[in-house]
């Protein structure tokens, strides 16, 4: 007999537009009222898009296209990630690919601007979707996905406790180059380990007067942008 049937397994419910707050920054559903400070982290910076899906905005105006484009999709649902000390979006994140019937979803679409890339603020906006997903809705996968080219965003995803999987070879075409994906998964069983350390990480007797961390969270901190 297989050992590895689950019992009462009734699948999760899809993710809401919901407002997640941590104590430094706050996930707020992305609308038009954040173009402003996306647009202030955002344009001139091509950079940040170098391993995106869309390509650079170059003005205010074209982010907020972008935002009214986005959440009109019914496919995700994309955050803003809100400083709290500024009360400014500096960048963004979303839940996508999402499979409720069987407890699989994908954080992706990850920009974090200058202003928050590298700092608590990027640290807890993942931890925040994570527990969001895990914790509330009860979901059995987290999965990261980033073009293998982007030793920043494949750092990241080790530094915050996800097992790299593998790597799907030609994967995808974006503007115009191959795209090799890396792929990354945080399970429901591994994540209180990770929940825990997160938390120990975030408290604020955990950096100094500069705001430099005493302890590492482990690995590489994580770059400002990431597809």
């Amino acid at each position: 007999m297989s050992t590895d049937r689950i019992i009462d397994w009734h699948g999760c419910p899809p993710p809401s537009p919901v407002i997640l707050e941590g104590s430094y920054t706050r996930l707020e559903p992305l609308a038009s009222v954040h173009a402003a400070g996306l647009a202030a982290a955002t344009v001139g910076r091509p950079e940040l898009y170098e391993y995106l899906h869309e390509e650079p905005p170059t003005n205010a105006a074209a982010v907020l296209a972008w935002i009214e484009a986005t959440t009109a999709r019914t496919d995700l649902l994309m955050w803003a990630v809100v400083d709290r000390t500024t009360g400014a979006a500096g960048g963004r994140q979303a839940l996508m690919r999402i499979d409720a019937g069987n407890g699989v979803i994908e954080l992706g679409s990850i920009l974090w601007g200058p202003g928050i890339a590298r700092t608590r603020i990027a640290t807890q906006a993942f931890a925040l979707h994570a527990q969001y997903v895990f914790d509330t809705l009860g979901y059995r996968r987290l999965e990261w996905k980033c073009n293998s080219a982007n030793v920043a965003s494949v750092r990241a995803a080790r530094r915050f406790g996800f097992t790299e999987e593998g790597t799907f070879a030609q994967h995808q075409v974006v503007k115009g180059r191959n795209r090799d994906t890396t792929w990354f998964s945080l399970l429901d069983h591994q994540w209180p380990d990770v929940r825990a350390r997160l938390a120990a990480w975030l408290d604020p007797t955990n950096f100094d007067e500069h705001g430099r961390q005493i302890l590492p969270l482990g690995g590489d901190p994580p770059g400002p942008g990431r597809g």
